[in-house]
């Protein structure tokens, strides 16, 4: 449905427990339905927004993005971060470190990742962390983007968050914030680029927003209903309003320095809403 209503980009979040509702009908595994949806699209990118480091080893991570992205012919993204959600590793048994550790593991991820990835073909792979230690790998398979498949990482953080991005990042997001902060964001991890002599134009900056689009203010209210949220909290927190309310938001992403917006739609099963964004809101942005 994405790919036919013209959008660029169909990404998962990645969770293993709901955070509202009767959590029917259960998980589903990011990667498992990003490897599916590859072989039922043709155009569209797809990935994560974002996967934790905590649910899988590095080692499997970057053999399960390498497989899917050949799956896809290379339309795959990494989206990685520290996680977040207690209670859902809890509820399946996941440790969760402290979030220093989660940084810590987080950053060997990201050696190991683009080390395996970048590792010629007949040559081996060693890595020796505090966390992980990988011993000759063959560093197989390989993705089917060269190097490798974009890396987005993303978050507010003031300090460690925008050097990870400016070390390792192919694009920069800022998750579920105002304009403000999301511009602000932007010129700390553009510092961090600096800081280490790389040019901050070549990181992707982006931004992500709950949408709730209506044609008039009755349906905007019904969808805000649907999701349990508020129609005034939506358009000061997210992409909210009518099509021109929601065009006005993203211009003004746009004005911060979002090269990329993603929409978080959260009632899946309201096919007119992607329909409207689609006709609506699509035509009126690059």
């Amino acid at each position: 449905m994405s790919e036919a209503c013209g959008f660029d980009a169909f990404f998962r979040s990645d969770h293993y427990l709901a955070m509202g509702g009767d959590g029917l009908p259960g998980p589903t595994d990011a990667w498992v339905t990003l490897a599916a949806l590859a072989r039922e699209t043709s155009r569209i990118r797809l990935g994560t927004l974002v996967s934790s480091s905590t649910f899988r080893w590095p080692g499997v991570l970057a053999i399960t993005v390498a497989q899917v992205d050949a799956m896809s012919e290379g339309r795959i993204e990494l989206g990685l971060g520290t996680g977040w959600y207690d209670g859902e590793h809890t509820a399946y048994g996941i440790p969760f470190p402290p979030l220093g550790e989660r940084f810590a593991r987080l950053e060997e991820q990201l050696s190991i990742l683009t080390g395996l990835w970048k590792t010629p073909v007949g040559e081996k792979f060693s890595f020796d962390g505090t966390h992980y230690q990988l011993v000759d790998s063959p560093a197989l398979p390989k993705p089917v983007q060269s190097p490798h498949p974009p890396i987005i990482l993303g978050g507010a953080g003031a300090k460690r968050t925008p050097r990870l991005a400016a070390t390792f990042a192919d694009e920069f997001n800022v998750p579920f914030h105002g304009v403000a902060d999301t511009e602000a964001q932007f010129v700390r991890v553009r510092a961090a680029c600096e800081a280490i002599d790389r040019d901050p134009a070549a990181l992707l900056f982006s931004a992500a927003q709950v949408v709730c689009c209506g044609a008039d203010e009755a349906e905007v209210a019904a969808r805000a209903k649907a999701i349990g949220r508020q129609p005034d909290e939506l358009r000061a927190n997210g992409a909210a309003g009518t099509p021109d309310e929601v065009v006005e938001r993203l211009g003004a992403l746009g004005a911060a320095g979002a090269d990329r917006v993603y929409l978080q739609v959260l009632d899946l099963d309201d096919l007119d809403h992607l329909r409207l964004i689609s006709e609506s809101v699509l035509p009126h942005v690059s």
